[in-house]
């Protein structure tokens, strides 16, 4: 077991917790870290494209001109892809991109990815995100105190109150809150600083163990 510093919101050190080697020191395994962010991407693709083939392409069925004593090369449908107004051929159909990854490895990755970023001390810990009213100013405070300017992810447990964090948080394009159940491999990659509230590294300790 490490020991990590508990913060309060005005970035004072007020205690120091027991975080879990399982979870927040191992070696990272970055093949692991990879393949879930890549499936992450992939299932955020819509797959809607869509071409017209010649089953649905608008126009006419008549045989253009007669099959023989032209000169030119035999023709059934003005409609097929080499005239003009014509249907594509081979084009995107609609599909999903969804990747599969077993369960393992995708925990592997989340352990890996929080473990690198304690590693790298650009994971904190802070004994609460409870905010007494809904307000940006004190999530501006709170970001200030700690000195976060860059893209950070708070992290927090269902059990606890931060309703009022999450919506003073809303406006301000570089400060995300998720929960555990929430957490994936790349929210973690994509910010800057990780901030947990101490009830939350505990659960993650257990969870994801």
């Amino acid at each position: 077991m490490a020991n990590k510093d508990v913060y309060n919101q005005e970035a004072k050190v007020v205690k120091t917790v027991e975080l879990s080697d399982a979870v927040f020191g191992i070696e990272p395994n970055q093949q692991a870290i990879y393949d879930a962010v890549l499936v992450y991407q992939a299932g955020l693709r819509q797959g809607t494209h869509s071409t017209k083939t010649r089953a649905f392409v608008s126009g006419t069925g008549k045989k253009p001109y007669r099959q023989k004593g032209t000169g030119r090369a035999r023709q059934g449908s003005t409609r097929a892809t080499q005239f003009r107004g014509g249907a594509i051929a081979f084009g995107p159909q609609p599909r999903k991109y969804n990747l599969k990854m077993n369960r393992k490895v995708r925990r592997l990755a989340l352990r890996s990815a929080l473990s690198e970023k304690n590693l790298n001390d650009n994971l904190t810990l802070i004994d609460n995100l409870s905010f007494d009213e809904i307000k940006t100013k004190k999530a501006v405070a709170l970001l200030d105190a700690f000195g976060f300017d860059r893209k950070t992810l708070f992290v927090a447990d269902p059990s606890e109150d931060f309703d009022n964090a999450y919506m003073s948080m809303r406006n301000i394009p570089n400060a995300v809150v998720v929960t555990v159940p929430s957490l994936n491999v790349y929210d973690i990659v994509n910010a800057d600083k990780i901030v947990f509230t101490e009830a939350a590294a505990a659960t993650a300790g257990e969870v994801f163990a």
